[in-house]
């Protein structure tokens, strides 16, 4: 019988066949305690050199956000990020509406407050659920990002993209959805990464199959379809 899916406060979900953890893949909600990131359970991090310390991984994911910046990034559930994935932050930006970009007041420990003052707004990095964004590619301040979307890998990603969209190149454009428009709403009201672990665990065949008829049956079959409970730890490793 196979063990119960990891809990969402496991540091290395992935557990090799001779029991060892695969420390290169992180669960971010389990390690990130950054106060200007928000991550949803299940969300991992995957990366070939990991850090000693998985604390540290903020610094590394989005290395201008600095705690209290006006801006949050917000990733929410299921989402897989790989190796070299860097957010680019608002507050990564400088003032351009003047004759230099060149942000001098950072040098002078008195002015470096009033420095970030000067902007006028500061907009938020939102990823949604089940969205999986590849090797080395680049999210750019403000980005919104739907649900279900695949980032390929090197990409360099601004603006909106729409949920269950696929995106590459950089600039990044969409190449083509993932499912037809009247698919993608039958999916986003199935929100199927809001369902208890426990339930998306044994039916995950299903999840990953292509047919939204039978996620549908199953849905209405046994009531699936409602928020998600908090997880309880559920640590059996491979033997």
């Amino acid at each position: 019988m196979p063990n119960p899916f990891p809990s969402a406060d496991t540091v290395h979900p992935v557990t090799l066949p001779d029991g060892t953890p695969h420390t290169g893949t992180v669960f971010l909600s389990a390690v990130l305690t950054h106060p200007n990131i928000r991550v949803g359970d299940f969300t991992y991090y995957s990366d070939f050199d990991p850090p000693d310390d998985p604390a540290t991984l903020a610094g590394r994911l989005a290395p201008y956000l600095f705690p209290g910046a006006p801006e949050q990034l917000i990733l929410g559930r299921f989402c897989q990020i790989s190796h070299g994935v860097r957010f680019i932050t608002d507050s990564a930006n400088h003032r351009y509406d003047g004759i230099s970009s060149f942000p001098f007041p950072i040098f002078d420990c008195t002015t470096i407050g009033s420095y970030a003052a000067t902007f006028q707004s500061r907009r938020d990095t939102v990823v949604g659920n089940d969205v999986w964004i590849g090797s080395g590619a680049t999210i750019l301040p403000g980005a919104q990002i739907g649900n279900g979307a695949i980032i390929g890998a090197g990409a360099v990603v601004g603006g909106s993209v729409p949920d269950f969209a696929v995106v590459a190149g950089n600039p990044g454009r969409v190449l083509r959805l993932r499912f037809a428009p009247d698919e993608i709403d039958r999916l986003l009201r199935l929100a199927w990464w809001d369902w208890p672990i426990e339930f998306i665990a044994t039916h995950a065949a299903v999840i990953m199959d292509g047919d939204i008829g039978a996620l549908e049956a199953l849905a209405d079959r046994t009531g699936a379809a409602k928020r998600a409970p908090p997880d309880e730890p559920r640590k059996t490793p491979c033997r």
